[in-house]
């Protein structure tokens, strides 16, 4: 079971002064998907972490600023997307195939 805490877009408390996330939602044929699982690679492909995204297919993770891909899995489909990320808010959408 994933350690993180539940996923959503809200974003009380969180220092995007200081703090860099990356955060989006999970899509298949432009609908969410919940419950997909959604891996942060390094720059080198290395796992980094995992999250799984709400009813709403919305994921975050908290990292360090730098490149990197966000990989989605899900019963039958993939999706992956190479992002950037900034202190700050970075947004992304992976679309499932």
């Amino acid at each position: 079971m994933c350690g993180a805490p539940p996923q959503g877009t809200e974003l009380t408390g969180v220092d995007l002064e200081r703090d860099t996330v990356i955060q989006g939602q999970v899509l298949r044929e432009g609908s969410p998907v919940a419950r997909a699982y959604v891996r942060l690679l390094d720059a080198g492909g290395e796992f980094t972490a995992e999250v799984v995204t709400n009813a709403t297919g919305d994921f975050r993770f908290y990292a360090a600023p730098g490149r990197w891909t966000l990989r989605a899995l899900a019963p039958g489909a993939t999706g992956e997307r190479p992002i950037v990320a900034n202190v700050g808010l970075t947004t992304a959408q992976v679309e499932l195939a």
